[in-house]
């Protein structure tokens, strides 16, 4: 029998701290036969569409991000958090639980008209994907989707996203935070 790409997960309760079930993709990284079904599946979702760019979002975006894009023989493109990349950037900040944060990305990463598709890991509240979104918006990209391998629903982020016009694919949801 198969897995599926959520079995791969494993859960680690009570990190970073207590009353956090954490979704570890590591595992699924890890194991060839998950990470291959895992980037199979994310690129499912958008099949014939023109992609420009794979932006992937810090840190494990970017794992997925550069497969994707690999796959696709198209470019990557990383969005960091502040004070990570060397070149001239533009910043977005968003608000997480407990303060604020800010991304960044080069400016001159995307060109206006680019069709790009944003990847993460985990979509919770939304934040870090809207910023991102934001910020390929800024420099003129079109959004075409946002894909993840976990969604954690009842923290909202879905709809947040759909509430921006964003087509949000994931290949796998838990309960909880």
């Amino acid at each position: 029998m198969t897995k599926t790409v959520k079995e791969y997960i494993r859960t680690i309760a009570d990190f970073p701290h207590e009353g956090i079930m954490f979704r570890d993709v590591t595992t699924l990284f890890a194991d060839a036969r998950g990470f291959r079904m895992a980037i199979d599946q994310l690129l499912h979702a958008y099949a014939g569409m023109p992609i420009d760019k794979v932006v992937g979002l810090e840190a494990r975006g970017f794992i997925l991000g550069g497969a994707i894009a690999h796959q696709l023989s198209t470019g990557f493109v990383p969005i960091r958090k502040k004070g990570k990349l060397p070149g001239p950037v533009i910043s977005e900040a968003y608000q997480l639980e407990y303060g604020e944060a800010v991304m960044e990305i080069h400016d001159d990463a995307l060109k206006p008209g680019e069709r790009v598709l944003i990847v993460d890991d985990l979509l919770a509240t939304g934040g870090t994907a809207e910023a991102g979104i934001k910020l390929c918006q800024r420099l003129g990209a079109e959004v075409i989707g946002c894909a993840f391998v976990i969604d954690l629903p009842e923290l909202g982020g879905r709809a947040r996203l759909e509430n921006l016009g964003m087509d949000v694919h994931a290949l796998s949801a838990f309960d909880g935070a």
